[in-house]
């Protein structure tokens, strides 16, 4: 089966072609974010023409120019850096350039008018026959910056990544963005450049450098921006101030002297000199690097790797504000980062990166941080596996492919990837370091190291592997469950939807569907015996910092004799509604629908309230570990079982280890059937010691110990004792016999 991406894709008919004719006739398109559409045009000259999307952000490209052609034959079209001309390329400032004559100057007008011209709106070039666009920035990091290796290969993964920073920067809603990144896919030096092909065109800005240390923010400073700013054409480069290669500030402002002896000696005219006051500088780590100054640019390199004591997610609470004027927003961050293990600093950048989801935003049309979220496969980008087009080579090819560096490529590099993989299967750390610095998926470049997970995160990194690779959308429905006609208490249906709030991987059959039993007039659930819920419920609607824990609900299956699959989790309900009645009638219905109990925490009993009040207490099971004349009052009344006894605590975290050991990951014939992964993440993640994080934990091991309740039932004690029944005992040995004493 061929690779087939999923990074990107073209959106037809987005605008009536009459429209969009006529409006790049007129020159109508604005650039930034147009809402009508619903798309960010990234166009500077009042055209669009593509409009692709990419990580669900809908961006317009400007309209096809004469795209440039290096070759008639196709397989030779690609992209070329072009060469300097030794003329221009002899003049190292304007000062000199201005000792020329003016018939020199006339030649090079065209030419210099032109480099400007792309700089500011891109370049159309053809790439084995197709025509590709390249955004300014991604123009000057091509053919005017120089990296390492000298001069910047194309890489297809690139162009994307600077469409995507073009539509973070042309969109005022948003303050740059969030890019979780593979190991070596250049982006020090795509960041280096863009810091600056932007300073040597802003006056009275500056911009800034933050990484995981000081160090490493200095390294970059001097062995990457410095070496692109002092090698730029002399036309691109303004008046610097200082050293030619600093180490704290590259300046771009008048100098601090310009006469000299002779000068002044011959009385000579001293012409006016307007630099551009604009600087870039490098910050320390730490919380509060940049607070209270203003930037244009933040380059946020290694983000993900902060370490305590400092914090990435309270840095950027600090320097969102650099970037901002009151609610408008002035500058950009360019954050990029790979992420290391959970408990060293990837904890929080996950926490940032998911927060920067362009399909959440609030009232203001921003992200939770303000930030667009970007991840770029590492079948993308790996070394050794692009071809001379700057394509990668994703399938096996029929025959050995040319790659970029000149050497063959003989196989895809999705096997090439599997492979290395299955090599590390018995270093389970290896593998996941191996993950995160070359993920395919997000879920891989937030691996964790598995020592610190309290349950077999082998297993459970198998399960979620496995659920990739099967797709397991297509095994798992999402929707919400409705009262037939609106009427409560009758049937409950199941309805597909995107927005649902319920993911299903198991409906049962028509017959077993809303089968309830009344018994002293309390509907009780008809299917006990096939399997049963878990819930981690919340009482109040609202919380002070609008977020709280969310309501969650799973609901698992046993080993039983209907048409069900066993010790499989069919439910899963992780969300938090607007009110706490959504959510208590959420559960209700699940509850109605597949005619299984309930056992859920009872310190926050709202639900059980509302479940006993719509006759339903028949639903929610008492507390397996006491029996009936043990509980309380309040026990007896709604069911339910506390979560503050350290013995449930233990119990609870031990059926969910149970359970994974048996029925996720590998096992000896194929896979565990456990599709849920927000499920098996929180597994991943799950701190004993802090356990109101992880909602879903605690709802799915109520499930299974729902599920097993047997397990739990007390023992009663035993004290035997001797009883005296007033008879004797003899001792029969020899002769005669003795009463024994």
């Amino acid at each position: 089966m061929s690779y087939e991406q999923t990074l990107w894709k073209e959106i037809p008919d987005v605008v009536n072609p009459k429209i969009l004719a006529k409006n790049n006739r007129l020159k109508k398109w604005e650039y930034g974010y147009n809402k009508e559409y619903d798309f960010i045009v990234i166009s500077k000259n009042g055209t669009i023409g593509q409009i692709i999307e990419i990580q669900n952000l809908k961006i317009a490209l400007p309209a096809v120019d004469e795209p440039y052609k290096n070759s008639k034959d196709i397989s030779k079209q690609r992209w070329t850096k072009a060469e300097y001309p030794k003329e221009l390329s002899r003049i190292k400032t304007v000062f000199d350039w201005d000792e020329y004559p003016l018939d020199f100057k006339e030649k090079w007008y065209d030419y210099i008018d032109n480099e400007f011209k792309r700089r500011e709106e891109g370049f159309y070039f053809l790439n084995r026959g197709i025509t590709t666009y390249i955004t300014g920035t991604h123009y000057m990091y091509l053919q005017w910056s120089k990296i390492d290796v000298g001069a910047p290969d194309y890489r297809e993964s690139n162009r994307l990544f600077f469409i995507f920073w073009e539509a973070c920067k042309a969109d005022t809603r948003c303050y740059g963005m969030c890019y979780l990144k593979n190991r070596r896919s250049g982006f020090s030096f795509m960041a280096s450049a863009e810091l600056v092909n932007q300073a040597t065109i802003s006056s009275d800005s500056r911009y800034g450098i933050l990484s995981k240390t000081g160090a490493d923010a200095k390294k970059m400073f001097t062995d990457k921006v410095v070496p692109i700013s002092v090698n730029y054409p002399f036309f691109f480069k303004p008046i610097q101030d200082g050293m030619d290669r600093p180490k704290t500030e590259l300046a771009y402002r008048v100098p601090a002297s310009k006469f000299t002896r002779r000068k002044l000696e011959v009385n000579e005219q001293i012409r006016e000199l307007q630099g551009l006051d604009t600087t870039i500088d490098w910050k320390n780590t730490g919380d509060n690097s940049y607070d209270g100054e203003k930037l244009q640019i933040l380059a946020h390199d290694e983000s993900g790797k902060w370490e305590r004591p400092d914090n990435i997610l309270n840095n950027w609470r600090v320097t969102k504000t650099t970037l901002r004027l009151g609610s408008r927003i002035v500058g950009k961050c360019m954050m990029g980062s790979t992420s290391n293990a959970l408990d060293k600093g990837g904890n929080n950048f996950k926490k940032l990166y998911y927060a920067s989801d362009v399909t959440r935003r609030n009232r203001n049309g921003q992200t939770s941080s303000g930030l667009y979220s970007l991840f770029i496969p590492m079948e993308w980008s790996y070394e050794g596996y692009i071809d001379t087009h700057g394509l990668p080579v994703f399938d096996n090819p029929g025959q050995p492919i040319k790659g970029i560096d000149g050497a063959d490529i003989a196989i895809g590099v999705i096997e090439h990837w599997q492979n290395e993989a299955d090599g590390l299967k018995e270093d389970h750390d290896g593998l996941n370091e191996f993950y995160r610095q070359f993920p395919r998926t997000e879920q891989h470049a937030f691996r964790d190291e598995t020592q610190n997970s309290l349950f077999n995160l082998v297993k459970i990194y198998e399960q979620i592997d496995y659920n990739e690779e099967i797709n397991n959308n297509s095994v798992v429905t999402q929707g919400n469950f409705l009262w037939e006609n609106g009427i409560k208490d009758t049937k409950v249906m199941f309805v597909p939807s995107r927005q649902g709030r319920f993911f299903v991987s198991w409906v049962p059959p028509k017959k077993l569907q809303n089968n309830i039993i009344i018994k002293k007039g309390i509907k009780c659930p008809a299917h006990e015996h096939a399997g049963a819920f878990g819930c981690d419920s919340y009482d109040i609607s609202g919380t002070v910092d609008g977020k709280g824990s969310k309501g969650s609900l799973h609901g698992l299956s046993k080993f039983s004799m209907e048409d069900c699959p066993p010790h499989h989790f069919f439910l899963e309900y992780i969300s938090r509604p607007p009110t706490a009645e959504i959510f208590f009638e959420d559960v209700l219905m699940a509850l109605h629908f597949y005619s299984m109990p309930l056992l859920c925490e009872n310190n926050k009993p709202r639900l059980l309230y509302y479940l006993k009040r719509r006759g339903y207490r028949g639903f929610s099971m008492n507390r397996p570990d006491k029996i009936w004349n043990k509980l309380s009052f309040a026990e007896k009344e709604v069911g339910g079982i506390p979560n503050s006894s350290e013995d449930i605590k233990q119990a609870h975290a031990a059926a969910i280890e149970a359970y994974v050991e048996d029925y996720v990951g590998m096992k000896e014939i194929g896979y565990g059937d456990m599709y849920h992964q927000r499920t098996l993440e929180d597994w991943a993640a799950f701190d004993l010691n802090n356990r109101t994080k992880h909602d879903a934990t605690i709802s799915s091991g109520l499930a299974i110990m729902a599920c097993n309740k047997n397990k739990y039932k007390p023992v009663a004690d035993r004290n035997i004792t001797a009883i005296n029944l007033g008879m004797k005992s003899y001792d029969n040995t020899g002769y005669i016999s003795k009463i024994n004493r």
